[in-house]
């Protein structure tokens, strides 16, 4: 884990020499980027285990750096920002990040959430390479690779959403909290909030709403989500 290898992609250079800084303490081996055309060349050259990714970059912004990275790769990616509003978030993860950190931030709390994030993908990576794949009538996830397919069609969807829909599916009519799904798709230490729940549930049920009258995607009012089999 100490060994990781992590692309910090910011135009501003004290932020990314700051960073630097702390995480090559931690044991990291780190990369740094200045704008997002950089950053896409570097990320096909050197491969890093995770990027921490500015919002606010020259050539190419951090979310057009994001989709690019996501055309190819389910590589964990912080977004990093100074926008702290809802709209920026969510866009953020629709797009595939696995978290985001307003700033300014604390350097500490950067460090616990990559590695937070990067426990997480190296358990999923550590998984027996078997087909994981949940069907229904007219639904099928395959997370060996991510992919949806509704009525036949592939769908594209984010990693996040489709790990949510696949928890949930995996375990029908199973009521969940969402600090439960935050624990268990997002991982124990994971800082979001539970909006970020909300957020996948509701793109998810924009992609699934009416495809078959056999199962659906519940709320269940004052506690969760379940994945609903009809009987």
């Amino acid at each position: 884990m100490s060994m990781a290898k992590i692309m910090v992609a910011d135009d501003d250079k004290n932020i990314c020499e700051l960073l630097r800084l702390y995480l090559e303490k931690e044991g990291y081996t780190v990369t740094l980027a200045h704008d997002g055309e950089t950053a896409v060349e570097q990320f096909s050259a050197e491969a890093p285990d995770l990027i921490l990714l500015d919002i606010m970059m020259p050539r190419l912004d951090g979310w057009q750096v994001c989709r690019e990275i996501r055309k190819k790769s389910n590589v964990p990616i912080i977004m990093i920002t100074a926008k702290g509003e809802t709209f920026d978030k969510v866009l953020g993860l629709e797009l595939g990040a696995d978290d985001y950190v307003v700033k300014p931030f604390d350097t500490k709390e950067i460090v616990a959430r990559i590695k937070a994030v990067l426990r997480r993908s190296a358990a999923s990576n550590a998984a027996v390479p078997e087909v994981k794949e949940v069907a229904y009538d007219k639904l099928a996830v395959n997370m060996t690779r991510y992919e949806l397919k509704v009525d036949g069609r592939v769908v594209d969807t984010p990693p996040k959403e489709l790990e949510l829909l696949f928890h949930l599916a995996s375990n029908p009519n199973r009521v969940y909290t969402r600090d439960q799904l935050l624990d268990e798709v997002w991982g124990f230490e994971y800082y979001g909030d539970s909006r970020t729940v909300d957020v996948h549930i509701k793109r998810l049920r924009e992609k699934l709403e009416g495809v078959s009258d056999q199962w659906s995607l519940k709320t269940v009012w004052g506690v969760g989500y379940k994945f609903e089999l009809k009987e």
